[in-house]
Protein backbone atom coordinates (compact mmCIF):
# COMPACT_ATOMS: atom_id res chain seq x y z
CA UNK A 1 0.00 0.00 0.00
CA UNK A 2 1.20 3.81 -0.82
CA UNK A 3 -0.35 6.18 1.73
CA UNK A 4 0.29 9.99 1.65
CA UNK A 5 -0.32 11.95 4.64
CA UNK A 6 -3.56 14.53 3.52
CA UNK A 7 -5.33 17.66 5.45
CA UNK A 8 -9.10 16.91 5.44
CA UNK A 9 -11.45 20.63 6.20
CA UNK A 10 -14.11 19.98 8.54
CA UNK A 11 -15.96 22.74 10.50
CA UNK A 12 -13.30 25.17 10.44
CA UNK A 13 -10.36 22.57 11.74
CA UNK A 14 -8.02 20.78 9.91
CA UNK A 15 -8.10 16.92 10.03
CA UNK A 16 -4.50 14.72 9.81
CA UNK A 17 -4.91 11.66 7.63
CA UNK A 18 -3.00 8.89 5.61
CA UNK A 19 -4.81 7.94 2.29
CA UNK A 20 -3.59 5.05 1.14
CA UNK A 21 -3.84 3.16 -2.34
CA UNK A 22 -3.07 -0.31 -3.30
CA UNK A 23 -0.07 -1.55 -4.78
CA UNK A 24 -1.79 -2.57 -8.01
CA UNK A 25 -3.45 0.55 -8.63
CA UNK A 26 -3.57 1.40 -12.05
CA UNK A 27 -3.41 5.02 -13.70
CA UNK A 28 -7.02 6.13 -14.45
CA UNK A 29 -8.78 3.22 -12.58
CA UNK A 30 -11.60 3.88 -9.43
CA UNK A 31 -11.92 1.94 -7.01
CA UNK A 32 -14.50 1.22 -3.89
CA UNK A 33 -12.58 2.91 -1.24
CA UNK A 34 -13.17 2.59 3.07
CA UNK A 35 -13.36 5.36 5.36
CA UNK A 36 -11.46 3.89 8.79
CA UNK A 37 -12.48 5.20 12.38
CA UNK A 38 -10.83 4.63 15.41
CA UNK A 39 -12.38 3.99 18.94
CA UNK A 40 -13.19 6.05 21.93
CA UNK A 41 -9.96 8.92 22.52
CA UNK A 42 -8.03 7.00 20.24
CA UNK A 43 -6.39 8.21 16.69
CA UNK A 44 -5.78 6.75 13.26
CA UNK A 45 -2.14 5.17 14.48
CA UNK A 46 -4.18 2.74 16.69
CA UNK A 47 -3.94 -0.90 15.68
CA UNK A 48 -7.41 -1.13 15.37
CA UNK A 49 -7.54 1.54 12.57
CA UNK A 50 -3.49 0.38 11.06
CA UNK A 51 -4.62 -3.40 10.55
CA UNK A 52 -8.15 -2.87 8.55
CA UNK A 53 -6.41 -0.26 6.62
CA UNK A 54 -3.55 -2.67 5.58
CA UNK A 55 -6.23 -5.65 4.75
CA UNK A 56 -8.42 -3.92 3.00
CA UNK A 57 -5.51 -2.39 1.10
CA UNK A 58 -4.63 -6.02 0.22
CA UNK A 59 -8.17 -6.93 -0.48
CA UNK A 60 -7.75 -3.72 -3.31
CA UNK A 61 -9.06 -0.43 -1.58
CA UNK A 62 -8.55 2.65 -1.26
CA UNK A 63 -8.61 3.43 2.06
CA UNK A 64 -8.41 6.86 4.49
CA UNK A 65 -7.64 6.78 8.15
CA UNK A 66 -7.54 9.90 10.17
CA UNK A 67 -8.01 11.52 13.19
CA UNK A 68 -11.66 12.63 14.67
CA UNK A 69 -11.33 16.46 15.56
CA UNK A 70 -9.50 16.88 19.26
CA UNK A 71 -7.73 13.31 18.88
CA UNK A 72 -4.28 12.70 17.94
CA UNK A 73 -2.66 15.41 15.51
CA UNK A 74 -5.79 16.68 13.77
CA UNK A 75 -6.93 20.52 15.19
CA UNK A 76 -9.73 20.57 17.66
CA UNK A 77 -9.60 20.82 21.45
CA UNK A 78 -7.98 17.73 22.86
CA UNK A 79 -9.95 15.06 24.67
CA UNK A 80 -13.40 16.96 23.52
CA UNK A 81 -14.85 13.97 21.66
CA UNK A 82 -18.87 14.49 20.32
CA UNK A 83 -20.48 12.36 19.25
CA UNK A 84 -22.44 14.12 16.89
CA UNK A 85 -19.34 16.17 16.00
CA UNK A 86 -17.47 13.06 14.98
CA UNK A 87 -20.71 12.04 12.32
CA UNK A 88 -20.03 15.69 10.81
CA UNK A 89 -16.10 14.56 10.37
CA UNK A 90 -16.86 11.72 8.80
CA UNK A 91 -18.64 13.14 6.45
CA UNK A 92 -16.44 15.51 5.55
CA UNK A 93 -13.65 12.97 5.05
CA UNK A 94 -16.24 11.24 2.65
CA UNK A 95 -17.02 14.42 0.66
CA UNK A 96 -12.62 14.59 0.67
CA UNK A 97 -12.47 11.24 -0.51
CA UNK A 98 -14.40 11.25 -3.08
CA UNK A 99 -12.73 13.95 -4.76
CA UNK A 100 -9.61 11.99 -4.71
CA UNK A 101 -9.26 10.09 -8.71
CA UNK A 102 -8.62 6.98 -7.30
CA UNK A 103 -11.95 6.60 -6.09
CA UNK A 104 -15.11 5.52 -7.30
CA UNK A 105 -17.28 8.30 -5.17
CA UNK A 106 -20.38 6.12 -5.73
CA UNK A 107 -18.78 3.02 -3.36
CA UNK A 108 -17.16 4.22 -0.21
CA UNK A 109 -17.64 2.34 2.79
CA UNK A 110 -17.03 3.40 6.10
CA UNK A 111 -15.25 0.65 8.88
CA UNK A 112 -15.44 1.67 12.46
CA UNK A 113 -14.18 -0.42 15.67
CA UNK A 114 -16.01 0.53 19.27
CA UNK A 115 -17.16 4.36 19.26
CA UNK A 116 -15.74 4.23 15.36
CA UNK A 117 -18.35 1.44 15.20
CA UNK A 118 -21.16 3.58 16.54
CA UNK A 119 -20.05 6.46 14.63
CA UNK A 120 -20.32 4.39 11.55
CA UNK A 121 -23.67 2.94 12.00
CA UNK A 122 -25.10 6.41 12.71
CA UNK A 123 -23.53 7.83 9.93
CA UNK A 124 -24.57 5.18 7.20
CA UNK A 125 -28.41 5.87 8.87
CA UNK A 126 -28.28 9.54 8.21
CA UNK A 127 -25.68 9.64 4.87
CA UNK A 128 -27.03 8.35 2.01
CA UNK A 129 -23.73 8.69 0.26
CA UNK A 130 -22.31 5.91 2.40
CA UNK A 131 -22.57 2.74 0.33
CA UNK A 132 -21.35 0.47 2.96
CA UNK A 133 -21.03 0.12 6.80
CA UNK A 134 -19.33 -2.42 9.18
CA UNK A 135 -18.64 -1.68 12.36
CA UNK A 136 -16.94 -4.04 14.94
CA UNK A 137 -17.76 -3.80 18.58
CA UNK A 138 -19.96 -1.23 17.85
CA UNK A 139 -22.85 0.14 20.15
CA UNK A 140 -26.65 1.62 18.89
CA UNK A 141 -27.92 3.15 22.72
CA UNK A 142 -25.65 4.96 24.98
CA UNK A 143 -27.52 4.38 27.80
CA UNK A 144 -27.98 0.87 27.71
CA UNK A 145 -24.26 0.78 26.79
CA UNK A 146 -23.34 2.30 30.33
CA UNK A 147 -25.80 0.56 31.57
CA UNK A 148 -23.70 -2.81 31.18
CA UNK A 149 -20.36 -0.77 31.35
CA UNK A 150 -20.94 0.30 34.96
CA UNK A 151 -23.21 -3.08 36.29
CA UNK A 152 -25.31 -2.39 40.30
CA UNK A 153 -26.69 0.02 41.67
CA UNK A 154 -23.30 1.69 43.24
CA UNK A 155 -21.25 1.58 40.02
CA UNK A 156 -24.52 3.24 38.58
CA UNK A 157 -24.65 5.26 40.62
CA UNK A 158 -21.74 6.82 40.33
CA UNK A 159 -21.32 6.77 36.68
CA UNK A 160 -24.71 9.37 36.27
CA UNK A 161 -23.44 11.35 39.73
CA UNK A 162 -20.68 12.36 37.25
CA UNK A 163 -23.15 12.92 34.71
CA UNK A 164 -24.86 15.32 36.91
CA UNK A 165 -21.49 17.36 38.45
CA UNK A 166 -20.67 17.80 34.67
CA UNK A 167 -23.50 19.75 33.65
CA UNK A 168 -23.47 21.31 37.18
CA UNK A 169 -20.02 21.88 36.79
CA UNK A 170 -20.49 23.80 33.61
CA UNK A 171 -23.47 25.94 35.02
CA UNK A 172 -21.34 27.12 37.98
CA UNK A 173 -17.97 27.95 35.88
CA UNK A 174 -18.58 27.95 32.51
CA UNK A 175 -15.65 25.29 32.05
CA UNK A 176 -15.38 21.41 31.69
CA UNK A 177 -15.87 18.85 34.15
CA UNK A 178 -12.18 16.80 33.35
CA UNK A 179 -13.20 12.69 33.56
CA UNK A 180 -10.71 9.66 32.84
CA UNK A 181 -11.05 7.67 30.39
CA UNK A 182 -11.75 4.54 32.60
CA UNK A 183 -14.27 6.60 34.78
CA UNK A 184 -16.58 7.03 31.02
CA UNK A 185 -15.54 3.09 29.54
CA UNK A 186 -13.97 0.64 32.05
CA UNK A 187 -11.72 -1.99 30.61
CA UNK A 188 -11.26 -4.93 32.12
CA UNK A 189 -7.56 -5.96 33.29
CA UNK A 190 -7.86 -9.24 31.78
CA UNK A 191 -8.29 -7.10 28.58
CA UNK A 192 -5.28 -5.59 28.82
CA UNK A 193 -3.18 -8.26 30.26
CA UNK A 194 -4.33 -10.34 26.84
CA UNK A 195 -2.94 -8.24 25.03
CA UNK A 196 -0.28 -7.50 26.60
CA UNK A 197 0.87 -11.57 26.16
CA UNK A 198 0.21 -11.76 22.53
CA UNK A 199 2.25 -8.35 22.58
CA UNK A 200 -0.44 -6.41 21.05
CA UNK A 201 -0.89 -2.53 21.40
CA UNK A 202 -4.33 -1.43 22.83
CA UNK A 203 -4.34 1.81 22.42
CA UNK A 204 -2.06 4.06 20.29
CA UNK A 205 0.04 6.82 21.61
CA UNK A 206 -0.82 10.18 22.18
CA UNK A 207 -4.56 8.69 23.17
CA UNK A 208 -6.91 10.69 25.07
CA UNK A 209 -6.94 9.94 28.66
CA UNK A 210 -9.12 12.73 30.12
CA UNK A 211 -12.48 13.79 28.61
CA UNK A 212 -14.97 16.39 29.44
CA UNK A 213 -17.71 14.86 31.27
CA UNK A 214 -19.79 16.40 27.79
CA UNK A 215 -17.91 13.55 25.91
CA UNK A 216 -19.60 11.01 28.09
CA UNK A 217 -23.26 12.91 28.35
CA UNK A 218 -22.65 13.00 24.34
CA UNK A 219 -22.56 9.01 24.38
CA UNK A 220 -25.29 8.45 26.67
CA UNK A 221 -27.55 10.34 24.64
CA UNK A 222 -26.23 8.71 21.27
CA UNK A 223 -28.77 6.62 19.63
CA UNK A 224 -27.50 4.69 16.31
CA UNK A 225 -30.14 2.00 16.68
CA UNK A 226 -33.09 4.63 15.61
CA UNK A 227 -31.34 5.10 12.20
CA UNK A 228 -29.55 1.82 11.42
CA UNK A 229 -32.80 0.66 9.60
CA UNK A 230 -32.24 3.07 7.58
CA UNK A 231 -28.99 1.95 6.02
CA UNK A 232 -31.26 -0.31 3.80
CA UNK A 233 -30.56 -1.81 0.80
CA UNK A 234 -27.54 -0.77 1.56
CA UNK A 235 -25.22 -3.98 3.14
CA UNK A 236 -24.40 -3.68 6.60
CA UNK A 237 -21.94 -6.28 8.47
CA UNK A 238 -21.79 -6.16 12.83
CA UNK A 239 -19.21 -7.59 13.82
CA UNK A 240 -18.42 -8.38 17.81
CA UNK A 241 -16.91 -10.50 20.12
CA UNK A 242 -19.18 -12.98 21.59
CA UNK A 243 -18.10 -12.27 25.59
CA UNK A 244 -16.94 -8.82 24.90
CA UNK A 245 -16.14 -7.37 28.37
CA UNK A 246 -15.79 -3.85 27.10
CA UNK A 247 -18.88 -2.82 25.04
CA UNK A 248 -21.74 -5.31 26.00
CA UNK A 249 -22.83 -7.76 22.54
CA UNK A 250 -26.31 -7.25 23.11
CA UNK A 251 -25.55 -3.68 21.31
CA UNK A 252 -25.07 -5.33 18.09
CA UNK A 253 -27.34 -8.03 18.45
CA UNK A 254 -29.98 -5.23 18.74
CA UNK A 255 -28.86 -3.19 16.12
CA UNK A 256 -29.00 -6.66 14.39
CA UNK A 257 -32.79 -7.00 15.07
CA UNK A 258 -33.27 -3.71 14.60
CA UNK A 259 -31.64 -3.36 11.08
CA UNK A 260 -33.43 -3.90 7.18
CA UNK A 261 -31.52 -6.57 4.34
CA UNK A 262 -29.14 -7.12 3.75
CA UNK A 263 -27.29 -7.30 7.26
CA UNK A 264 -25.08 -10.04 8.53
CA UNK A 265 -24.39 -10.38 12.26
CA UNK A 266 -20.94 -12.01 12.82
CA UNK A 267 -19.66 -13.47 16.97
CA UNK A 268 -16.49 -14.26 17.66
CA UNK A 269 -15.92 -16.50 20.52
CA UNK A 270 -12.18 -16.90 22.04
CA UNK A 271 -11.93 -13.08 20.80
CA UNK A 272 -12.42 -9.83 22.90
CA UNK A 273 -13.35 -6.20 22.36
CA UNK A 274 -10.13 -5.48 20.49
CA UNK A 275 -10.92 -7.65 17.25
CA UNK A 276 -8.81 -5.62 14.60
CA UNK A 277 -5.76 -5.32 17.12
CA UNK A 278 -5.58 -9.09 17.46
CA UNK A 279 -5.36 -9.85 13.63
CA UNK A 280 -7.60 -12.91 13.73
CA UNK A 281 -7.26 -14.58 10.16
CA UNK A 282 -10.80 -15.93 11.02
CA UNK A 283 -11.89 -12.22 11.14
CA UNK A 284 -10.05 -11.19 8.16
CA UNK A 285 -11.44 -14.51 5.82
CA UNK A 286 -15.17 -13.20 7.19
CA UNK A 287 -14.49 -9.98 5.98
CA UNK A 288 -13.07 -10.64 2.56
CA UNK A 289 -16.06 -12.92 2.28
CA UNK A 290 -18.98 -10.41 2.86
CA UNK A 291 -16.98 -7.85 0.40
CA UNK A 292 -16.84 -10.15 -2.44
CA UNK A 293 -20.67 -10.91 -1.69
CA UNK A 294 -21.66 -7.31 -1.05
CA UNK A 295 -18.61 -4.69 -1.64
CA UNK A 296 -16.05 -5.87 -4.04
CA UNK A 297 -12.99 -3.32 -4.46
CA UNK A 298 -13.81 -3.22 -8.26
CA UNK A 299 -17.13 -3.02 -9.47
Amino acid sequence: MNEDIVSIPSAGLRLHGALGTPADSRPSERRAAFLVLHGFGSNCESPSVIQPARVLSEFGYVTLRFDMRGCGRSEGEFGRVICLEQVEDLGNALDFLARHPAVDPDRIGVIGSSFGGAVAVYAGGINARIAAVISNGGWGHGERKFRGQHPGPEAWAKFTAMLEEGRAYRARTGKSLMVPRGDIVPIPAHVRENLDKKNVQMLSANSVEMFPAETAQSMFDFRAEEVVAKIAPRPLLLIHAANDSVTPTEQSVELFKRAGQPTELHLFSGLDHFLFNENSARVWNLLRGWLDAYFPARS
